[in-house]
């Protein structure tokens, strides 16, 4: 069992088992346990049963932390429970109404949290859609509707108050949460009464039918339809399936029916009805009293199962049923009880053994220390239940410490609890919902960029087009023949690197690579043109020297991160600058002309730029390298771009089609034109009017390592100043710009150093503080990887279409320091993009050599395309004739033609110029009458001639006519 139910958790778990699992793995958006820090008023509803409760919490945070509740509890009679469901909702109105009234705040209007015990699928925290009713509800017009809706509707029918309904949620997880607060290492919630649940924190990554892969979130298994996929008939009774067949569900929720109070008793009463029938029970007398389905409560198994009840006080239980019993009865009665008892709790110490292996797993320790939170009256009220629950437990899963904390106070300060957590991160989405984008949205995204592609690429529209599809003239990644002696120069940012990169052949392919980094000083980023390409020939000058190469001629590969437009490989013409740079007089210049300037300028060593190439195709070559599949390149660091393989018959802009060349997308300058507007934020425009390119690489300025940490601190601004976050205050760090690094919003995701960061900020923040800043930053940087998978999307679609198959395998190789550094971007990224574009099988490659080797596998390629043409040229050169050579040639058939031409030498002659006898060419008047005609007519191609006879043309052998036939001539 404990076996069968670990593989059910699994596949409930899985996106394609929504719908056929019957252990549903409910997803409930509650995504912590409580920290401590939550307070204020809640309401609180607990619905479950035949009673309905309505509570009023309070709670108060800090170090006398406390949470006090009045609560009301109202019977749900049966006619309701089968009835409509606007006549139970209005009903639980009616109670509200009451509860309000009697508390004397009916005009509050109070957050609310909704404990439904029934199973509910969510999609939000304030969303449930009823999956189906348990334990004796059976109101229609329920199932498949979403009872928060039901509940706002019912109020307003009502129209007597109003009430912020913030959660609703199952009672297994208000149960955890109850605990949860007194217990940090309650991670596990077990309801065991009237029905039998379990909920569980797990990690995002586990769940497939959930957006996101970091922190946890809370399921709810509703693990009593474990079964009813017949899993579990091996260990079915008889009498289990006459239970099941007299239920308001019958083949449902079959789990449930072996182990919780609502079915125990009338499984012992169809055992006791058996056994008298065999005549070894009550004189073999079946009593109308024992004929009667509920007659049997498991109450009375509790009380009959007690340690401290006398064999005479069971007969008087017995009879108070209408059982006329013996001593003897009486014994066989408390037998079957603990029998039937004791199988409950085994059952569901087998399934909560799996739950507990699976979290031990899930924390890669080999021993886990864990607390379950548990409510219901078996648990509670049972004198062996929960004794038998733990040693199951601990015999099934004998590598985890489980600790078992009874919820006093009920799931309902559990969902108030809910509610105070809710609400608290409600009030920081206000900020930040524009940031959670939809699949709806990314896919609308995808397409937009799609449609930016197609017209980079056009002739037509490239010069209007923002996203730019520059062509790179790389025609091809390597193909594992390159060798040779390369230098290479990595230009992108505050710092340039070169490196000497060593590529030969022996018994494999093998690539050395020698390195040095050289600051590039702000002053001379935004300084002139010249003293830039000065400072890249000086650096390059010393690093040769180093190498001690400066008498070799060695070929160089530029790797020139920002926007070229180029007609060659070794030719590069500035369009704009980006990340920061804006030295003068270069937009609009050939870089590699600038460079090769500044280095004869220096006249101390020699170097030949074969060619100039974007750090996306950098990237893309240097995991070409590796793996031949590779097909595009990713740069998601400082700045972000993208490269990949277009087919030569799409690109307008240069000559030929076939084959295929490089496309640097240019993709950061997406949404210039308008196209990104309406998912633009606030905080998205006021970073754009502050940066050195106002209006330009708007997508780079919403994804970029740049731009992230400023995106965030503007937001804590915002929220500090509307009192959400330090208690209002903001310190003049806080306020400067550029204070708040991307590189700190990768420790506070990583989940250290949340307090340091924030203290160097001037800010005595809180623990709410930090796990409020730890949303901001998730937000914004999932907000980031979702776009990027997007626009990558548009990319493998095209891949896709251009090869004409169904489904696409490719490679793409990635760079920067985003990708690198923040903890879950990576796994972000492949997530989106797998659930994005869920027809390609995508490999994710990580250059480790950064985009410089690849400037030297371009070059490398160039080298070797540009050898294989010197060695053709020097095979072929013999015929390649000169003017004077051709000129010679006409002078001598001159006078080899005078030759042929005379008597004398004719004999002699190479030319013979022999006569034919053919004196004239056709002048359009001769006549044909009455001449055989022995050879090939020549027809005119019009069909038009001077005469228009019909000559029969007899085949002869070998002839190409088919036969006997008439022509015109």
């Amino acid at each position: 069992v404990r076996d069968k139910m670990r593989a059910e958790l699994e596949y409930g778990l899985k996106r394609e088992a929504q719908g056929k699992a019957t252990v549903k793995m409910l997803p409930t958006y509650v995504c912590g346990t409580p920290d401590g820090t939550e307070k204020g008023k809640f309401l609180a509803l607990d619905l479950g049963g035949t009673n309905f409760r309505v509570l009023l919490v309070k709670i108060k945070s800090g170090r006398k932390r406390s949470v006090q509740m009045y609560n009301k509890i109202f019977a749900i009679p049966l006619e309701i429970m089968q009835g409509t469901g606007e006549e139970l909702f209005d009903h639980i109105v009616q109670c509200i109404a009451e509860f309000l009234e009697y508390m004397g705040i009916k005009g509050a209007c109070l957050p609310l949290g909704f404990t439904f015990s029934f199973p509910c699928r969510q999609a939000s925290i304030d969303k449930g859609t009823l999956v189906g009713w348990t334990k004796g509800f059976k109101a229609t017009d329920c199932e498949g509707e979403d009872v928060v809706d039901m509940l706002r509707e019912a109020i307003r029918r009502r129209n007597e108050f109003d009430l912020d309904i913030v959660a609703v949620v199952n009672d297994t997880v208000g149960t955890m949460m109850t605990c949860g607060y007194e217990d940090p290492n309650c991670e596990i919630g077990l309801i065991a009464g009237t029905g039998s649940n379990v909920c569980y924190m797990e990690d995002m990554k586990n769940i497939e039918i959930v957006e996101g892969n970091e922190g946890k979130m809370c399921i709810n298994t509703e693990w009593g339809a474990f079964g009813d996929n017949g899993c579990i008939d091996h260990i079915r009774t008889k009498y289990d399936r006459e239970v099941d067949e007299g239920s308001l569900n019958p083949g449902k929720q079959r789990y449930e029916k072996m182990t919780s109070g609502m079915y125990l008793g009338e499984i012992v009463r169809q055992i006791l009805i058996d056994l008298t029938k065999q005549g070894l029970l009550f004189r073999g007398h079946i009593s109308e009293s024992l004929r009667k389905r509920g007659i049997f409560e498991t109450k009375f198994l509790s009380q009959i199962e007690s340690d401290r009840l006398a064999l005479l006080q069971v007969r008087r239980i017995l009879q108070q049923l209408g059982l006329d019993s013996t001593c003897e009865d009486s014994i066989i009665v408390k037998e079957v009880c603990g029998v039937v008892s004791r199988r409950a709790a085994r059952l569901c110490g087998a399934g909560l053994a799996a739950i507990v292996e699976k979290k031990r797993e899930n924390r890669g320790v080999e021993h886990l220390q864990i607390t379950v939170g548990v409510d219901g009256t078996l648990y509670k009220l049972h004198p062996h239940f929960s004794t038998v629950l733990r040693e199951t437990v601990k015999e099934l899963a004998p590598q985890c410490d489980v600790t078992f904390l009874l919820s006093e106070d009920g799931s309902g300060k559990g969902a108030a609890l809910i509610t105070a957590v809710a609400k608290r991160l409600h009030n920081i989405d206000k900020y930040l919902y524009a940031m959670r984008l939809s699949d709806e949205t990314l896919l609308d995204v995808m397409a937009r960029f799609r449609r930016e592609m197609k017209n980079g690429l056009s002739r037509d529209f490239n010069p209007t087009a923002a996203v730019k599809m520059l062509p790179t003239f790389v025609r091809s990644i390597p193909d594992g023949s390159e060798k040779g002696d390369f230098i290479a120069l990595d230009l992108g940012g505050s710092y340039f690197r070169i490196l000497r990169v060593k590529v030969s052949h022996e018994k494999k392919q093998t690539v050395q690579m020698e390195s040095e980094i050289y600051n590039t000083p702000e002053d001379i980023m935004h300084g002139s043109g010249t003293r830039l390409f000065d400072h890249v020939a000086e650096c390059l000058g010393d690093f040769m020297e180093k190498q001690q190469i400066k008498d070799k001629k060695l070929p160089v590969g530029f790797t020139f991160s920002f926007p070229c437009r180029q007609t060659k490989l070794d030719e590069g013409i500035l369009i704009t600058w980006t990340k920061r740079f804006k030295a003068s007089g270069v937009e609009g210049a050939d870089v590699v002309k600038l460079l090769n300037k500044a280095i004869k300028k220096r006249g101390d060593y020699d170097a030949d730029i074969m060619a100039v190439v974007n750090d996306t195709v950098g990237t893309m070559m240097t995991c070409g390298f590796d793996d031949q599949r590779c097909e595009v390149g990713l740069i998601i660091g400082t700045g972000t771009n993208a490269c990949y393989m277009e087919e030569m018959r799409h690109i307008d802009l240069v000559e030929g089609d076939e084959g295929r060349m490089c496309i640097n997308t240019e993709w950061g300058a997406f949404g210039d034109d308008g196209s990104l507007e309406d998912i633009r934020t606030e905080f998205d425009r006021e970073i754009d009017r502050g940066s050195l390119n106002p209006g330009k690489q708007l997508f780079e300025k919403m994804v970029s390592g740049l731009y992230m940490g400023e995106l965030v601190r503007l937001i804590l601004v915002k929220m500090a100043k509307e009192g959400l976050l330090f208690e209002g205050r903001i310190t003049p760090e806080l306020l400067t710009k550029g204070k708040f690094e991307t590189k700190h919003v990768s420790a506070i995701e990583n989940d250290s150093e949340s307090k340091e960061i924030l203290t160097r900020l001037g800010v005595e923040p809180s623990h709410e503080d930090c796990i409020a800043v730890q949303h901001v930053c998730t937000i914004v940087s999932f907000r980031s990887a979702n776009l990027v998978a997007s626009t990558l999307g548009a990319i493998l679609n095209q891949l896709r279409d251009n090869k004409g198959v169904g489904r696409l395998r490719t490679t793409v190789g990635v760079d920067g320091s985003l990708y690198k550094m923040h903890p879950q971007y990576a796994r972000r990224l492949h997530k989106t993009t797998r659930r994005l574009v869920p027809d390609s099988e995508v490999r994710f490659l990580l250059s480790e050599s950064g985009s410089g080797k690849g400037a030297a596998m371009v070059t490398a390629v160039a080298y070797r395309l540009a050898e294989q043409h010197r060695l053709i040229d020097e095979t072929l050169a013999e015929f390649k004739l000169t003017h004077e050579q051709l000129l010679q040639v006409k002078k001598r058939m001159r006078a080899e033609m005078e030759a042929g031409l005379k008597k004398k030498t004719h004999d002699t002659a190479k030319v013979k110029m022999l006569p034919t006898f053919v004196r004239s060419t056709p002048d359009g008047t001769g006549s044909a009458t009455g001449f055989p005609v022995w050879g090939l007519v020549r027809l005119s191609r019009s069909g038009a001639t001077s005469c228009a006879k019909e000559i029969s043309l007899l085949p002869c052998a070998g002839c190409w006519l088919p036969g006997p036939s008439k022509v015109t001539a």
